[in-house]
Order: C-alpha cells, then sequence, then structure tokens
C-alpha cells in the first residue's frame, strides 16, 4: 500500500514517516519546505534503510497536485500539511485560512477526482472551546478560540459533509494534544524556524545555550501553580496512532474522530522541572502575559482511541524530557541547512 503524506518533512511527518515504513508500507513525501528540512527525510531513510520518493509541491497548485496523483498509484493519504503556530495565526489570521483551507480544499477535491478516499486528517485539540468539561472527549461542542483552531474546525466540518455526501470516503481525524518529545537516535526531532513558539522546543534551547531564558505566559491561571496545564504526548506515540487509524480506515468505511494525548496534564512548571531533571541544566525562566488564545486547562479522555483503535501512549514524562535533550545536544542548531541534493540523498533519486 502506498500511502501519501503531505507535510511528511515536518515534525510530526517525519516520525510518521518512520513507523510507516518500519512497518513496510510505500510512502510518497509532499513538502514545500517552508517549515520543514530536507535534511529530516534524508535521516528517515538512513533510521529505516527504506527509500522513498519526495515530491516539492505546494497543496494549493492544483496543476502540480494533479500531477503527482497521476503518476503515482497512491491508495490513502496522511494530511499534515498546515501553518500551526498559534500565537502567528492571531497576528496573521489570512495567511492561515488561505493556506490550511486552500490547501486542503485542492487536495480533497484531487482525491475525489482519482477516486481515492481513504484520509488521515491531522487535526488538533484547538478544536475544542473554552468551556470544555476535562477531560475532553470527542462528543464535547468544538468552539476554537483562535484561528488556527478555527482552520482545523472548518476542514473537520468540510470532511463530515464530504462523507455525508458521500459514504464512499473514510476517514480518521485525529485531534492532537501537545506532541513532544524526539527519536530515540536523537537523529529526527522538533526544529522550529525562529523563535520556537511551542514550550518544549524553547525549553531545549535554553538548556543547550541558545536562548537566555524561558518565557512563561502566565502565572495567574487557575491551576495548581497559576501556569496553564496541558497533556503532552510523545511523538512517537503520536505516530503510531497514525498507523492504528489507518488501519481502521482500510477496514471500513468510516468517519471517525479521536483524541490523541496521554489523559494527563502537566502545568508548564512541572514541564520545566522534568527537563531540569532529563538535561542536568538550571531552565531559568521570567514570566510574561498571556498569550492571546490560551485555555488555562487542557487534557484528554483517550477512551476511544483505546477502545476502537487498540491505541494508547507508553512515555511518560521525563522519557519525553531525556529524549528531547537527546536531540538537542546531538543538533544543538537544529538540522544542517539544506538543499535538494539533500532531497535526493534520502531518495535515492
Amino acid at each position: 500500500m502506498t500511502i501519501l503524506v503531505t507535510g511528511g518533512a515536518g515534525y510530526i511527518g517525519s516520525h510518521t514517516c518512520v513507523e510507516l515504513l518500519n512497518e513496510g508500507y510505500d510512502i510518497i513525501v509532499a513538502d514545500n519546505f517552508s517549515n520543514s528540512h530536507p535534511e529530516s527525510l534524508k535521516r528517515v531513510a538512513e533510521l529505516t534503510g527504506r527509500l522513498f520518493s519526495v515530491v516539492k509541491l505546494d497543496l494549493q497548485d492544483r496543476e502540480q497536485v494533479e500531477d503527482l496523483f497521476s503518476h503515482n498509484e497512491i491508495e490513502a493519504v496522511i494530511h499534515f500539511a498546515a501553518f500551526k503556530a498559534v500565537g502567528e495565526s492571531v497576528e496573521n489570521p489570512l495567511k492561515y485560512y488561505q493556506n490550511n483551507l486552500a490547501g486542503t480544499m485542492v487536495l480533497l477535491e484531487t482525491m475525489n477526482n482519482f477516486n481515492i478516499k481513504k484520509l488521515v486528517f491531522s487535526s488538533s485539540a484547538t478544536v475544542y472551546g473554552k468551556e470544555a468539561r476535562m477531560p475532553i472527549s470527542e462528543i464535547e461542542h468544538t468552539g476554537a478560540v483562535n484561528p488556527y483552531g478555527r482552520t482545523k474546525q472548518m476542514i473537520e466540518e468540510m470532511l463530515i459533509d464530504l462523507y455525508k455526501s458521500d459514504p464512499a470516503w473514510s476517514m480518521a481525524v485525529l485531534r492532537y494534544f501537545n506532541p513532544i518529545g524526539a527519536h530515540k537516535s536523537g537523529r529526527i526531532g522538533e526544529d522550529p524556524s525562529g523563535i520556537p513558539n511551542n514550550l518544549l522546543p524553547y525549553i531545549a534551547q535554553v538548556a543547550i545555550g541558545r536562548r537566555d531564558q524561558l518565557i512563561i505566559h502566565g502565572d495567574d491561571y487557575e491551576t495548581k501553580d497559576g501556569t496553564g496545564i496541558r497533556d503532552y504526548i510523545h511523538v512517537v506515540d503520536l505516530a503510531k496512532g497514525h498507523l492504528k487509524a489507518l488501519e481502521k480506515i482500510s477496514l471500513q468505511c468510516t468517519y471517525e474522530t479521536y483524541n490523541l494525548g496521554t489523559g494527563k496534564g502537566y502545568s508548564v512548571l512541572e514541564v520545566v522541572a522534568a527537563f531540569q531533571r532529563a538535561s542536568g541544566r538550571p531552565i531559568p525562566y521570567t514570566i510574561g502575559s498571556r498569550r492571546s488564545g490560551d485555555l488555562s486547562i487542557c487534557y484528554a479522555d483517550v477512551t476511544k482511541a483505546k477502545t476502537e483503535l487498540d491505541w494508547q501512549s507508553t512515555i511518560e514524562m521525563d522519557e519525553m524530557c531525556e529524549d528531547i535533550w537527546r536531540w538537542q545536544q546531538q543538533n544543538p542548531e537544529g538540522y544542517e541547512s539544506s538543499t535538494s541534493t539533500a532531497i535526493k540523498e534520502a531518495t535515492g533519486a
């Protein structure tokens, strides 16, 4: 079975590619490398000993997308490609609506035209609203509080309408909580462009000396220590969830939504303490103002994924931090500057 992985060079995409290849799937990666690195795919090939195709394209370019489908026998799609920074989406919402919605529209229309109707969609816990009860289950009403989350929510609504119009579609929507961690080898991990928007890469860059201190956005939330609480899941556990979802949609035509998290909440200060234990280094921090669109508490009810997908997380916080620290130590400046040569090396092209 050949799987198209859009955004496969990114953080979650690259780890999912490793799991797919190790399980014997053939893959094609489509990525525009706007917020990812070809070097990650070279390392995926090294880790798995497998060659695979990589196509540089933007999903908004219909001609390129149709050409990709016409020249390959694709059986299912795992769709990661999207802009994903909450703060940036608040500052520049049109950028997010244009990229995330338009790219997905072209992808879905092309899949439909080529009668390829199996899709695993990378959604987000940001689709849930401020009033959601904890732990959040999939039956909670959606009500995203920032433009990034609203793009995911809108795409989910598009997918529901598409499935209702044509039950030949089979789709799994995966609502991620907070992915962290890195591959055990330290060869692939999270390498954000510029100043990290997510907590753990920022902490790791402070520990390695790339940044002076961590800024904690708010210490006046109604939580045990005043800092925000989130459900942090190891990226490899998350990647394995995609394979379980792929198995599900391959067996039957269905539309299902699943939370992928641990079911546990950790505050920012608890995460800082865990990373200090893992790295043996102090993490200096200062308290800043709250960020627009941030919730105080967010963690998952993962019962449905455990019951229907036979999936659950296995890696605890201390180990997650150890893996991040290993990645950061081996790659203090992130991935090397990469060129098209790295793509050729990764794919054997």
